[in-house]
């Protein structure tokens, strides 16, 4: 069985990939050209990374992430959150022969910060690798001058407002992620109308089909899987274009066929809510009442 090698502190990475002692606890900046990842790390299955890092790949290249593999653009930014495993067997020549840079943090640098709670707003940390963040020259400058900042500041000696001024420009980098995302969202449009149709017929054919009978309700991770996006990337997309989520739409056309039941068929609202997939029928009404603004009983009796 392939082990993994757990990497839980800066220190700790720098040691891995044999760059020099980091100058700050919690955060470093870390060229590729500066990463020489030993050949014994190589026999490990992968490496399982608690931190947080944000790498930018300036070349074209592959790189393997998770268990798929990448083609990079230049200009391509990834983001990778704790407890994920990266793969050194394919990262080794990929470090050496492209150009690039990671910036690695930990969850403590952001201890008793306000950036801490909103971490799970930049959902891209989840995102896969193909679903990468492709900058433009300008967006690639204004990363750089985010990066500089913090660079700076932890090259000089840490003092009471180190941390703050850290995570000030850290967030200040995460946001304008967030809004260069929205930009390739907008200027994907066009594949994204594809997603859109494929994720309406997928759900109308669950259930006009014996699949929530037989396998419960669809999932927001099914209905990923199956257009071959990650969770959180397919939610942000059908929330940018169409102003719903995934679950949303689960539940949109979940209520239109249950409508069709209450209304089409003698069935008591216990079967209907079985049919749908619900293991309890309570849940049902619950939904069906926050979407509708009556029960199934209400709704079925005033049409």
């Amino acid at each position: 069985m392939s082990q993994f090698i757990t990497i839980n502190s800066i220190s700790e990475m720098h040691k891995m990939i044999g760059s020099k002692p980091p100058k700050h606890p919690a955060i470093s900046f870390i060229p590729f050209s500066e990463m020489s990842i030993p050949e014994n790390v190589i026999d490990f299955g992968g490496v399982n990374v608690n931190l947080y890092i944000i790498s930018l790949k300036s070349a074209k290249g592959k790189m393997r992430y998770g268990r798929d593999y990448y083609d990079f653009e230049e200009g391509s930014l990834l983001f990778t959150s704790p407890n994920q495993a990266l793969y050194p067997d394919h990262l080794l020549d990929d470090f050496q022969e492209q150009e690039g840079w990671s910036l690695v943090f930990h969850p403590d640098l952001l201890y008793r910060t306000s950036l801490s709670n909103k971490m799970d707003e930049y959902s891209y940390f989840s995102y896969e690798s193909n679903e990468a963040l492709h900058l433009s020259e300008d967006e690639k400058t204004k990363i750089a001058k985010c990066i500089d900042n913090i660079v700076e500041e932890y090259n000089q000696n840490i003092d009471q407002h180190s941390q703050s001024l850290i995570v000030n420009n850290l967030e200040l980098l995460l946001n304008y992620c967030t809004r260069f995302y929205d930009r390739q969202f907008y200027t994907r449009t066009k594949q994204n109308k594809g997603v859109i149709s494929q994720i309406e017929s997928l759900l109308k054919n669950y259930f006009n089909s014996d699949k929530p009978t037989l396998l419960g309700l669809p999932t927001v991770k099914y209905c990923a899987n199956e257009v071959h996006l990650s969770p959180n990337y397919l939610s942000d997309l059908l929330k940018k274009e169409t102003g719903k989520n995934t679950k949303e739409h689960i539940d949109y056309y979940l209520i239109e066929k249950a409508k069709k039941m209450l209304l089409g068929s003698q069935l008591n609202i216990n079967e209907i809510a079985y049919d749908l997939g619900f293991e309890n029928p309570k849940s049902f009404s619950k939904l069906f009442k926050k979407k509708i603004g009556s029960t199934p009983t209400e709704y079925r009796f005033m049409n």
